[in-house]
């Protein structure tokens, strides 16, 4: 009989099989470059929990999660720090057996806010100790299906700033190369949103893709309303133009809204993104790493929107996203914000509108110890 498939198998554990031996976590704060505003949010700063998940050989990974304006910022360290039992002692390759100890762990208390905010920091640090024991890129080792995936610029045109400061932001980006970019909607005035995106189109010409974002600051028909004024600009989605809870309202914005609606970034694990299919209510799925449960969740999500036909787009958390895109056929846009480039080593690389998904090892991004010691809360 010729040679089993597993005798072929390496006999030798890789350094990342090793047990997790403890969990760090370290709480930081920084200011944003300056004040900004949407139509729910005042922003002044940026609150972080950094995570790490540390083997008995030494190999570190990495991961966080943010507070905006650190508002509660210590409440997600506390979760973090309680729920790490789960992981001591285990091996960073059974992130899923922990991910699932952890859910039903949060059963009493619920499967929404804080706590799996804090499984999803857990989880991608996790993973993060596996692709960097292994020395690969964990968008190789879950099967690349890209090298880098397109990327709308998302740190600016906010609503806090006027027509003139939008439409210059707006052509810096298209200089910087992105060839998409979103600008915040929500204004008192319906008009206003109009004359800020003839604003913005009319600096980016009509080659680049322009995104709207609503940050649920109206109610069904407000948004068909503005949405029906803004077709002319050519917008390629509308997104979250109602609050996150009024699953109806969302179907119902969807349904008249003539360009394709983007939500989910709110929502939490595959469940929020099954209750806004079953609702109706989106063309793009957009999780957000935080909220969504880590890259095990993230992955789990979205095989769930592939099997619908409906698309994902990451939310938030550019740098640790770009694995995820890099190995999902079916997340094939990125936002990009540069709100947490401080916390980070290396620098995401733009080219020709689509950002470079890595090749290092884990995550590809390694935080940086000096910036967030010294930003130390």
């Amino acid at each position: 009989m010729g040679r089993s498939w597993c005798a072929a198998w390496p006999t030798g554990d890789p350094v990342s099989l090793s047990a997790i031996e403890r969990v760090d976590v370290r709480v930081a704060q920084y200011p944003l470059p300056r004040p900004l505003g949407t139509a729910i949010h005042a922003m002044r700063s940026v609150g972080v929990v950094v995570v790490d998940v540390v083997t008995a050989d030494g190999v570190r990974g990495q991961g966080f999660l943010f507070a905006l304006n650190a508002d509660r910022i210590r409440s997600f360290a506390e979760a973090v720090d309680g729920l790490s039992r789960y992981y001591v002692g285990r091996r960073p390759t059974e992130s899923s057996r922990c991910w699932d100890d952890v859910w039903s762990a949060l059963n009493p208390s619920g499967h929404k806010g804080i706590g799996i905010s804090a499984l999803s920091a857990l989880d991608v640090s996790c993973w993060d100790a596996v692709g960097r024991g292994l020395g690969v890129s964990l968008a190789d080792l879950w099967g690349r299906c890209r090298t880098s995936v397109p990327a709308y610029a998302s740190s600016g045109l906010w609503l806090s700033d006027d027509l003139e400061a939008i439409a210059a932001e707006a052509a810096s980006f298209v200089e910087q190369g992105f060839r998409a970019v979103k600008l915040r909607v929500g204004s008192a005035r319906a008009e206003d949103d109009v004359a800020r995106a003839a604003a913005v189109r009319s600096a980016i010409g009509p080659e680049v893709a322009l995104h709207v974002d609503a940050n649920q600051g109206f109610t069904p028909k407000q948004a068909i309303r503005l949405g029906r004024l803004l077709d002319e600009f050519d917008i390629a989605w509308f997104e979250e133009p109602v609050v996150t809870h009024d699953l109806r309202g969302a179907g119902e914005a969807r349904s008249g809204l003539p360009m394709p609606v983007a939500t989910g970034e709110t929502e939490f694990t595959r469940f929020g993104m099954a209750d806004l299919v079953d609702a109706g209510a989106a063309d793009v799925l957009m999780p957000d790493l935080q909220r969504i449960g880590g890259y095990t969740e993230f992955r789990r999500a979205d095989a769930f929107a592939m099997a619908r036909d409906i698309p994902t787009s990451s939310h938030f958390f550019t740098e640790h996203s770009l694995v995820l895109a890099g190995s999902l056929p079916n997340c094939g846009l990125v936002e990009h914000v540069d709100w947490f480039a401080p916390l980070f080593v290396e620098a995401m690389e733009l080219v020709d509108g689509e950002l470079v998904v890595p090749t290092r090892p884990g995550s590809g991004f390694t935080i940086d110890d000096g910036f967030v010691d010294a930003h130390l809360v």
